[in-house]
């Protein structure tokens, strides 16, 4: 079966419907990121504090207190869950682009891997292991970029097919 490329094939309609889809896929996860940036976790302080709070800093400008198992538990579920989603149906757009073969097998699995490693680093830092927040900066990065690079590849080929 050839796959390499079949996003080209289709009709400009069905390319259309992608490339809305993958706009509006990137918007909620890119305001996802503001919400990150808005809670102050994308240094490794700011998760920490986010995760393990800072009622012992007096000075603190916004009181944070430590998250309950529940609401951890929510956190980590919600997003491995969403998260999958959104990068099993990205990854399949990203097997029917016209791209090597090696370079989509890293685009398609990695997300997978950054999730697993972002989550539970997280989950992981809150119980304890605090140089795990260094981990959850490296794979939150990676895994954006993964995101970004894969749903640009998509979106210029439903835009440009360059049919061969």
């Amino acid at each position: 079966m050839t796959y390499n490329g079949l996003l080209t094939t289709f009709p400009r309609e069905i390319r259309l419907f992608i490339a809305v889809f993958v706009v509006v896929l990137s918007i909620g996860f890119f305001t996802g990121l503001l919400f990150v940036k808005q809670t102050d976790s994308a240094t490794p302080a700011g998760i920490e504090e986010n995760y393990l709070g800072n009622e012992e800093d007096e000075g603190a400008t916004v009181m944070k207190f430590k998250k309950g198992d529940r609401e951890m538990l929510t956190i980590i579920h919600t997003h491995i869950l969403s998260m999958s989603f959104i990068f099993f149906l990205l990854g399949g757009l990203v097997w029917i682009t016209r791209f090597p073969k090696k370079w989509k097998l890293f685009l398609t699995i990695e997300p997978f891997l950054s999730v697993l490693l972002t989550f539970g680093g997280i989950y992981l830092m809150w119980k304890g292991m605090l140089w795990m927040k260094y981990v959850v900066i490296f794979s939150g990065t990676l895994m954006t970029l993964t995101f970004t690079f894969s749903a640009i590849l998509v979106l210029l080929q439903c835009v440009k097919p360059n049919r061969e």
